[in-house]
C-alpha cells in the first residue's frame, strides 16, 4: 500500500501538466535578460503550455466527455484534448516567435509542441503510450543540453516516473520504456536547432 501511494504522489508532482509549467520558467529564467522579463517569458509560455490544456481537460471532464481523473488513462478520450492543447501550445509558439522572445524560450514551446504531438499521434492511432514519461524525458534531456551534464542527476526522476506509473498499472513497461525514448529523441532534435 505505501508503495502504490508513493507511487501516486510521484505520478502527480511530476504530471505532464506539472513539468509543461515549471520548464517555461527555468528555461525563461536562464534565457531572459533579466530575471523579471525572463519570468514574464516563461510565464506567457506557461499560459499556452499548461495553463489551457489543463483547463481543457477541467471542462471536458465537467462536461462528462472525460471519464476518471485528469490523466485520462482511456486513450480513446485523449484525441480531442490532445488537439485542443496542441492547438494552444503552437499559438503559444507562434505568439512568443512573434512577440521576440529569447530562442530558447521559443524553443521549449517547440519542444513541448513536438513531443504533445508525437504523443498524441502514437496515442491516437496505436497504443498507450506514456505522457508522463515523454514528457519527463524531454524535459530531462532540455535541463541536459542547457545546463550541461550534471543535470543528468534528473535520470533516476525519469525512472521513478516510469516505476509509478507500471505501478499505479497504467501503463506496461514498454509503454513507458517508449515514452521515455520518444521524449529523449524529439526534445533534443527540436532544441537543439532551435536554441
Amino acid at each position: 500500500m505505501a508503495g502504490t501511494r508513493g507511487a501516486r504522489i510521484v505520478t502527480e508532482v511530476f504530471a505532464p501538466a506539472v513539468l509543461a509549467a515549471a520548464m517555461p520558467i527555468v528555461v525563461g529564467l536562464h534565457a531572459g535578460p533579466t530575471w523579471w522579463r525572463g519570468l514574464g517569458w516563461g510565464l506567457l509560455t506557461v499560459f499556452f503550455s499548461a495553463v489551457v490544456p489543463y483547463a481543457v481537460i477541467r471542462v471536458f471532464m465537467r462536461l462528462g466527455r472525460i471519464e476518471g481523473d485528469h490523466h485520462i488513462g482511456d486513450r480513446r478520450q485523449r484525441r480531442l484534448p490532445l488537439l485542443f492543447a496542441m492547438l494552444s501550445v503552437l499559438l503559444g509558439v507562434v505568439a512568443l516567435w512573434l512577440l521576440g522572445a529569447p530562442r530558447e524560450v521559443v524553443a521549449i514551446g517547440a519542444v513541448m509542441l513536438a513531443v504533445l504531438a508525437g504523443t498524441g499521434l502514437v496515442n491516437a492511432v496505436w497504443w498507450k503510450l506514456s505522457a508522463h514519461t515523454a514528457v519527463a524525458a524531454g524535459s530531462a534531456a532540455v535541463l541536459v543540453l542547457l545546463f550541461g551534464p550534471v543535470l543528468l542527476v534528473t535520470a533516476p526522476v525519469v525512472g521513478a516516473i516510469a516505476w509509478s506509473r507500471v505501478r499505479l498499472r497504467d501503463h506496461t513497461t514498454a509503454q513507458v520504456l517508449a515514452g521515455i525514448v520518444l521524449g529523449a529523441v524529439l526534445a533534443p532534435a527540436v532544441w537543439l536547432p532551435l536554441a
